[in-house]
């Protein structure tokens, strides 16, 4: 019953992490398109840092908890199990992307972005790639 609870938690935690994942690139996109300085600009600084700082991180470092939790439990043989490996690997590039989005706020915040707006819309497909390939990986388990 208690790795019901923490699996239950676990998947929590991905769906809002995944959210922030999703939202804060889209965000950018805007912020991109508006004037530095502008109260546009300043608006979209404070969603930003909010939405990283009390969503994103926050859902990012329970999802590794629960999950390393459940990694360790009876449920995984991490030490064998091909997908969980694969899993694992793909979790690891979606936390750097996580590292990266939490980079590009600062930027913003300090006004020295230099991005576009389409370079925003594509790095927005990445975490939607991403775990399409975990969740095949956690369902199918194909080795």
């Amino acid at each position: 019953m208690f790795l019901a609870y923490i699996k239950a938690f676990h998947i929590i935690a991905v769906i809002a992490w995944m959210a922030g994942l999703l939202y804060l690139p889209r965000l950018f996109v805007y912020h991109a398109m508006s004037k530095v300085g502008s109260e546009q600009s300043e608006t979209f600084k404070i969603m930003e840092r909010r939405l990283l700082r009390f969503i994103t991180t926050p859902a990012m470092v329970a999802s590794w908890i629960f999950g390393l939790i459940l990694a360790f439990s009876p449920l995984i043989d991490w030490r064998t199990d091909g997908w969980f490996h694969a899993k694992l690997f793909l979790v690891v590039v979606l936390s750097a992307y996580s590292g990266a989005l939490a980079s590009w706020t600062r930027d913003f915040a300090m006004d020295r972005n230099t991005r576009s707006p389409r370079f925003y819309r594509i790095a927005n497909e990445i975490p939607t790639l991403l775990m399409i390939g975990i969740v095949i990986l956690v369902v199918v388990r194909p080795f």
